[in-house]
């Protein structure tokens, strides 16, 4: 799946899920390794099933740079109305991070903001999707971002749940309706409903690993 020539870069995705992240990156050209401690039929890129900070703790030095995506669930709106327990995994997802000398992103939630340190903003708007999907990366490792211009929303967005109306946005989130259209979207056609709900659209990855290459080549991201 990848839609780049190879850069000779090796990116690890740490919590890689079914695989949106890593499409990003693989699109920018690099050779992508996802870890996940649950299987992972449908990501379509080399799969290692074991925790990502183990793996991470052994292996993250081996690579050029390094993704992660920390479950959510513990800062997720949703989940504390409902009471779930989910742990909260940013902190030490840091710690071995920074152990292994590589640069690197956190991708999280809204909820998550307090404990990101000054993380860059994106929003599907910034990629002319019809979907606002924020997501905030940390970066870390001598790797920095520039925050891109975040246009005004200015199309309206589909309630949670609810079917996208025409000329609204989709909020592809919890038990959505329309996954052929989320995947459209998204761009992320192999994905099912589950896949899709918790994904970071390839687009914002694609644009880290054009800034993590413009960065090597000492070119302003």
């Amino acid at each position: 799946m990848n839609t780049a020539l190879p850069n000779g870069l090796r990116v690890l995705d740490l919590f890689c899920c079914q695989g949106g992240a890593g499409k990003g990156y693989a699109d920018a050209g690099f050779d992508v390794t996802g870890v996940d401690l649950a299987p992972q039929p449908r990501n379509p890129y080399r799969f290692v099933q074991a925790d990502a900070i183990d793996f991470v703790r052994e292996h993250g030095a081996g690579f050029d740079f390094i993704h992660a995506s920390p479950p959510c669930q513990f800062d997720s709106d949703c989940q504390r109305l409902q009471g779930n327990d989910h742990p909260d995994l940013i902190g030490p997802t840091r710690a071995a991070l920074e152990a292994t000398g590589r640069p690197f992103v956190i991708e999280n939630v809204r909820g998550a903001l307090p404990k990101l340190r000054t993380p860059v903003l994106m929003c599907g708007g910034m990629f002319a999707m019809a979907t606002y999907r924020h997501r905030y990366f940390e970066t870390g490792g001598g790797f920095a971002l520039v925050q891109p211009r975040h246009p005004r929303h200015t199309a309206p967005q589909a309630k949670m749940g609810r079917p996208v109306p025409p000329g609204h946005y989709g909020q592809f989130i919890g038990n959505f309706s329309g996954v052929a259209l989320a995947r459209q979207v998204m761009g992320v056609p192999w994905m099912n409903r589950d896949g899709i709900r918790e994904c970071i659209p390839p687009a914002y990855t694609a644009w880290i690993g054009t800034a993590v290459l413009a960065s090597r080549l000492g070119v302003a991201a």
